[in-house]
């Protein structure tokens, strides 16, 4: 296994480092300079930014619209654009939905679908989490009832990221309740400007609206709107996992994260002097900088093993568990490195200084981290059944 990068990968890393100074309008750079908050139509901006460039999709193959780079690109990019603060894109479309296109659509469907998910003409949200089926995603309780031409829809999903900006939601959904539970389950793309669908969008601890409940009331969705085979949508589904618990290792994210704790704590005055030059806060700061080079070293195992062209495996779950940890330790950190000015983030401007005025809404929404993309005790039961080989409680 290699973990160095070539020259030529090198050179890239500065042609993305060069283009995105010189891309981003000032005022994004500017709230990405002290890690503020970005709305999702700045979000969109950004996308519609690198569209043109042919940047928006790095994992896309040339054949759909993607640049076609090999995966080492693929992650310089992306750890390039966490160091850098740059919007997060949705990746909905982009990262989930269009790659499983990709693999289990119709022709019609990707000429429907993937060019419009590409230039950010249509936005995507994704329905999977309901009120009672959330790690156990398999007991979700959404209907979709075949009446011949269309499926007729009914239910609720909810943690609905970003749903009351999306123009598309693919759901999973129960299609046959007889059979054993993942086996009765599709996968349908469904118009959420369709009767009878409503997003209702909830405000998190964070003090953002980054989720909805969204429900569905006899909603008619077109026979041609299920991917893959009916009743096969749970294989789709832990295909479309597997390639988002490997987005979320936020290696470069984690690293922006412990560069804005030595940032704040370099202003924090403790005892006369900065709190950066307390011992016992920077050994702090030192072991997560341990645990965060373990972390990258795994993704870069996980990396290497995608040059070769291997799928990804049930490896992602430890870059999904251990990414979010080292994230929510860090802003935990910078909470401590605020102190009392920690808990002022709801004052008028001003109270804080700009590089701390988010930390706190940061650190509510990281406490999603270890949920969201599938709870880290599931991530856990994966590891230990398909890594570990360890029997699983109950079973011999």
């Amino acid at each position: 296994m290699d973990l160095s990068f070539s020259p030529e990968h090198e050179a890239f890393r500065e042609e993305v480092r060069t283009w995105i100074a010189s891309a981003m309008p000032p005022e994004m750079a500017a709230k990405a300079a002290v890690d503020a908050n970005f709305s999702m139509d700045e979000s969109m901006e950004w996308h519609r930014i690198l569209a043109p460039k042919g940047w928006v999709a790095p994992h896309w193959p040339e054949e759909h619209g993607g640049p076609g780079w090999d995966a080492a690109r693929r992650f310089i990019f992306t750890e390039e654009l966490e160091k850098l603060g740059t919007p997060q894109l949705s990746p909905f479309g982009l990262s989930m939905v269009g790659p499983l296109l990709m693999q289990f659509g119709t022709d019609a469907q990707k000429a429907r679908y993937l060019p419009k998910i590409l230039s950010g003409e249509e936005v995507w949200c994704q329905g999977y989490s309901e009120p009672d089926a959330g790690s156990d995603l398999a007991s979700l309780r959404t209907t979709a009832e075949d009446k011949g031409d269309h499926f007729l829809v009914n239910g609720q999903k909810t943690w609905t990221t970003y749903a009351q900006y999306a123009d598309w939601i693919f759901c999973l959904v129960r299609t046959d309740p007889t059979v054993k539970k993942q086996a009765g389950i599709s996968f349908l793309l469904i118009d959420m400007k369709s009767p009878g669908v409503e997003a209702k969008p909830m405000l998190t601890s964070g003090h953002t609206p980054a989720f909805a409940d969204t429900f569905f009331d006899n909603v008619k969705v077109p026979k041609e709107n299920i991917v893959g085979k009916i009743n096969q949508g749970w294989t789709m589904a832990k295909a479309l996992l597997g390639h988002e618990r490997t987005l979320i290792a936020a290696v470069g994210q984690c690293g922006r994260a412990i560069h804005r704790v030595k940032r704040i704590a370099a202003k924090q005055q403790r005892g006369g002097r900065p709190l950066l030059e307390d011992p016992s806060f920077r050994a702090r700061i030192a072991r997560l900088e341990i645990e965060l080079e373990a972390h990258r070293m795994a993704n870069l195992r996980a990396l290497a093993s995608a040059q070769l062209g291997h799928a990804p495996g049930p490896e992602s779950s430890i870059l999904k568990l251990r990414g979010s940890e080292i994230l929510q330790q860090a802003m935990e950190l910078a909470m401590d490195a605020m102190g009392e000015n920690a808990l002022s983030w709801f004052n008028e401007p001003g109270v804080v200084s700009p590089d701390e005025q988010w930390v706190a809404s940061f650190f509510n929404y990281s406490r999603a981290t270890t949920i969201y993309g599938g709870s880290n005790e599931i991530q856990k039961n994966i590891i230990a059944k398909l890594i570990l080989g360890l029997p699983q409680i109950g079973k011999a």
